[in-house]
């Protein structure tokens, strides 16, 4: 059953993404929508889990001001890491080619970090998802990058998507991390608050 002490709360989740608004819907949680501008440059020798995790820290903080302990904001961020350095949203076309053509026959690591933040209290937690990807022929890279421009998506690809339909050969973790929102430990960790 869904925790009761839950219903005293207000949430607000900081995202534009879809796909995190229709997990934490699915979720069978109510909340607002509301976005802030974020400076969402990082410190350089940040790696993996530190860097989603100081930028998911970093929204929260912008909401600092209208949060009171009965109003909780959700933020998260989400990276790509592979060979030693992080994949992020494609500035274009080209770039997210690139990339793709980078994850290609490769494994690669997805880091979402989460930011659960009222005025009395602040959870912060990382999940990892290991991602296997197909070979993929510059067609299919092409189609993809033409047919979804995913230029809002770290790595250049939604998993709910072509590419992921036809390139992930094989997960290790939660498929949810993968889009977005590591939906499970989430649930966990509001439960605590």
């Amino acid at each position: 059953m869904y925790p009761e002490h839950l219903n005293q709360f207000r949430f607000i989740l900081a995202s534009k993404s879809p796909r995190r608004q229709y997990l934490l819907r699915e979720l069978g949680i109510d909340f607002e929508l509301e976005t802030k501008e974020v400076d969402e440059s990082f410190p350089e020798h940040l790696e993996r889990d530190e860097i989603p995790l100081f930028l998911s820290r970093k929204k929260a903080d912008a909401f600092e001001r209208e949060l009171d302990e009965n109003t909780i904001v959700i933020t998260a961020d989400t990276i790509v890491w592979i060979n030693g350095h992080v994949l992020n949203k494609p500035q274009d076309a080209e770039d997210a080619k690139v990339m793709l053509m980078e994850l290609s026959g490769n494994k690669h690591e997805v880091y979402t970090g989460v930011c659960l933040k009222s005025s009395k209290k602040e959870i912060s937690f990382s999940v990892k998802t290991d991602v296997f990807f197909k070979e993929l022929t510059e067609g299919e890279i092409d189609f993809y990058i033409a047919t979804y421009k995913p230029f809002d998506k770290a790595g250049a690809y939604g998993a709910q998507e072509f590419i992921g339909y036809i390139g992930m050969e094989r997960i290790e973790g939660s498929y949810f991390n993968v889009m977005g929102l590591p939906v499970k430990e989430m649930y966990e960790e509001l439960c605590k608050f």
